[in-house]
């Protein structure tokens, strides 16, 4: 009896992506500079990762946003990495108390109950408006999601979904913004650098723009340097803000940084936002960073009563 045939274990590059949250270009840096991924190549010479390389790259990834530099993380076998893992999740280990307002949300998550949970997205977000929807749903939502992933409890499929759903009602939410006001100034050009490919921070910053009336020019995730200088010389923008997750490093951050304060118009300001901490570091006169919502709110304010804009 000949053999069952076997489960292809090679990952694309892109699939890789999507199930790490690592970008290409990440990818290629670490295997060029850490010796790893070791990828294989497919028929047509592309990239291809076996099954647990990908779940060692999870691994790493989880260290990483835990702060732990990539030098050590990268130089721990799959035991060390297992067990610093396991430390994190036991000094973490205080159980999650879920809002009971998010509890039905919750339920609908981890059940797998897609419906649902898209309705009742939906309707938070009609009773909620935006603003409120993104602090009292959104973003205790985004910390039990990251906590889970770390611990182990939830699987990426299921991050992956919850960050689709509630991509799809803010989108909603802001072009319903969109549609009801005139936007005046800042004109603001809204993407990540390329290798970030999280974007759901920045559809936060675009909604909280939006409401207060700024012109979001929104260019997606990874968008190339060039692409972000001409979009804002072609749009006039009088500001360019980048969503960073916690894992880019402080010399890649400040090497994009450094490019684009060098190519943007001069009358054009940049504002870095999220988790990463080595945002505070970064150091210019056109230069905003922001820890949280309120704080764009308070900024945009501040530049509007610039006498020079």
């Amino acid at each position: 009896m000949p053999s069952p045939p076997q489960f292809n274990s090679l990952l694309p590059i892109a699939a890789v992506e999507r199930e790490t949250g690592l970008g290409k270009d990440t990818l290629r840096v670490w295997e060029r500079r850490y010796g790893f991924p070791t990828p294989e190549r497919d028929e047509h010479g592309n990239r291809a990762y076996p099954n647990d390389q990908v779940q060692r790259l999870r691994n790493i990834k989880r260290l990483l946003d835990q702060g732990l530099r990539p030098g050590k993380v990268f130089a721990m076998n799959d035991a060390e990495l297992n067990a610093h893992i396991g430390a994190a999740i036991t000094s973490q280990a205080a159980p999650q108390r879920i809002p009971a307002h998010l509890s039905l949300h919750w339920s609908y998550l981890i059940e797998h109950r897609n419906t649902e949970l898209r309705q009742i997205l939906t309707r938070d977000l009609a009773k909620l408006g935006v603003n409120s929807f993104l602090e009292r749903v959104v973003i205790p939502l985004n910390e039990l999601i990251g906590m889970s992933w770390a611990a182990g409890d939830i699987q990426v499929f299921e991050e992956h979904l919850y960050t689709e759903m509630v991509t799809r009602v803010l989108r909603q939410g802001i072009s319903a913004i969109q549609d009801q006001q005139t936007p005046s100034r800042p004109v603001v050009v809204l993407t990540t650098l390329p290798g970030e490919s999280h974007g759901l921070g920045l559809l936060m910053a675009e909604a909280t723009l939006s409401l207060q009336g700024a012109q979001c020019i929104a260019l997606g995730t990874q968008t190339p340097l060039q692409d972000i200088v001409e979009a804002a010389k072609a749009h006039q923008a009088d500001l360019v803000a980048l969503s960073f997750s916690a894992y880019p490093g402080a010399k890649q951050i400040a090497q994009g940084v450094e490019a684009l304060l060098s190519s943007l118009p001069a009358s054009t300001g940049l504002w870095l936002g999220g988790s990463n901490p080595k945002l505070n570091h970064m150091r210019s006169e056109r230069l905003r960073t922001f820890n949280d919502l309120n704080s764009i709110q308070e900024a945009l304010e501040a530049w509007r009563l610039t006498p020079l804009n």
